[in-house]
């Protein structure tokens, strides 16, 4: 929720989920509510996982308004830019009680929040990004409330309590001003997947966003995913903030890729390129043939508490070159708000901080560029490569439907050579994001973070 999985919290949170699942319950055995309020939903026209561009968006940041018509304004830009995909941080009232204004803090899952607009602004929303082929993913919280949510005095049996009776915060995190649930009562995942259903099929959103899934019960996830894949239209796309093994199992289509992410960065402080290519495949193991991991060079933990991509991969050239190098590996891309103008100072998202959308407007083409090709070419969305050697450039030839491209990034803030076979040597070749034209030699030089991406002509 406010920052990546630290490795040693895995026993906590593995002890914690098993005890909210674990115990004895006197509730009779859960029935997901009737679908048959819900009317049918259009799902037409937007795009499945496999060509999915996921934006994250910071309403606090986004706009002047900080609101969801502030977004919907918006729109025509993102689809230029390439995204296909809305994930929106948490929309709904939040708590007052131990408050730190955050989000991820809800005091009723079933309303938006004043500051954002009405359920009327959402509905608006979703169908101007369904009109443009997008899908929209609303943020959940499903692992604990606010101090001030209505269920701590209606049913403190629903959450978790210390040796003395007393609710606690989520167990093996710092976030005090959240209480965390218990899902051994069968009634509060009954009113949790009604609240997930209401959404769905009041505004026709496209799935969830699942804030710390890891946290938990795999048998409630399932449970969930399998209720909401009975509502009317399709199956709707879910999309787990966690790494736990069973999250494809439970029925999510995405993963996060916090893995990936430290690997790049390990990679642009001077580990070999091969590293990339060797996470990627060895992630990909353990998927699903219908999943996928969500790759980032941020999102909004990392862009408000640690350091954004400028800062974290050597300023506006190193930032591009890791998201061309994120992207060309493989997985679901994801772009953070303000991101696409390289933003350098942290975003917070506790607090209103308006985006400046004019800054370094060369940069923002450059995104639409790298996303615009990988929408384009779907040898590039493939999660196989053939990797070149190169221990500073990351080489990577890539095919699908008939066409081959070469996806070639400079890691390093310094002048490289990658080495080609020489079965390529004197191939004409197009680079498809410049448009220039060249011929291979025994090698190709490239400038500090250079990155390109290449296709031979006839």
């Amino acid at each position: 929720m406010r920052g990546a999985w630290l490795a040693w919290l895995g026993l906590l949170l593995f002890l914690s989920a098993c005890g909210k699942a674990g115990s004895q319950t006197e509730d009779p055995p859960v029935t997901a509510p009737s679908p048959s309020f819900c009317a049918e939903r259009s799902t037409q026209g937007v795009p499945s996982t496999d060509s999915l561009v996921l934006y994250e968006v910071n309403l606090r940041a986004f706009s002047r308004s900080g609101d969801l018509a502030g977004l919907t304004a918006q729109l025509d830009r993102l689809d230029s830019l390439g995204v296909n995909g809305l994930w929106l941080m948490p929309i709904y009232p939040q708590g007052q009680k131990k408050s730190i204004n955050s989000p991820y803090s809800i005091r009723d899952y079933r309303a938006v929040a004043a500051e954002y607009g009405s359920l009327a602004d959402l509905r608006a929303l979703v169908q101007a990004a369904h009109q443009r082929g997008m899908v929209v993913l609303l943020d959940w919280v499903a692992n604990h409330t606010a101090w001030d949510h209505p269920w701590i005095s209606e049913h403190p049996d629903w959450y978790t309590r210390d040796d003395k009776g007393q609710i606690v915060h989520p167990p093996g995190t710092s976030w005090e001003d959240v209480a965390d649930l218990n899902y051994a009562r069968d009634s509060l995942r009954h009113a949790m997947i009604a609240a997930l259903q209401f959404w769905l099929c009041e505004t026709g959103i496209d799935g969830f966003r699942c804030d710390y899934a890891d946290g938990v019960p795999f048998d409630f996830w399932q449970q969930a995913i399998d209720s909401l894949g009975n509502l009317p239209g399709s199956r709707p796309i879910m999309l787990a903030e966690g790494d736990r093994a069973d999250h494809f199992q439970a029925g999510f289509d995405l993963i996060f890729g916090w893995h990936f992410y430290g690997v790049l960065q390990a990679v642009f402080g001077g580990d070999p390129a091969w590293r990339l290519a060797a996470e990627n495949r060895s992630a990909y193991l353990s998927v699903p043939p219908d999943g996928d991991i969500l790759r980032f060079t941020t999102n909004h933990d990392e862009s408000a508490w640690h350091a954004t991509p400028p800062q974290l991969f050597g300023g506006q050239e190193g930032a591009l070159a890791a998201y061309a190098a994120m992207l060309f590996t493989g997985g679901t891309p994801l772009l953070y708000s303000s991101q696409e103008v390289g933003r350098v100072r942290t975003l917070p998202f506790f607090s209103r901080d308006p985006i400046d959308w004019q800054a370094r407007p060369q940069v923002q083409a450059r995104y639409r560029k790298l996303l615009q090709a990988y929408r384009a070419l779907p040898a590039l969305q493939s999660d196989e490569n053939h990797l070149l050697p190169g221990e500073h450039v990351l080489g990577l030839r890539k095919s699908a439907g008939g066409d081959t491209v070469w996806a070639l990034v400079n890691l390093r803030n310094s002048d490289q050579r990658l080495p080609f076979p020489s079965a390529l040597k004197g191939r004409r070749m197009e680079d498809l994001l410049s448009q220039d034209t060249l011929t291979l030699g025994r090698n190709l030089l490239f400038s500090p973070y250079e990155y390109r991406l290449l296709k031979s002509l006839p």
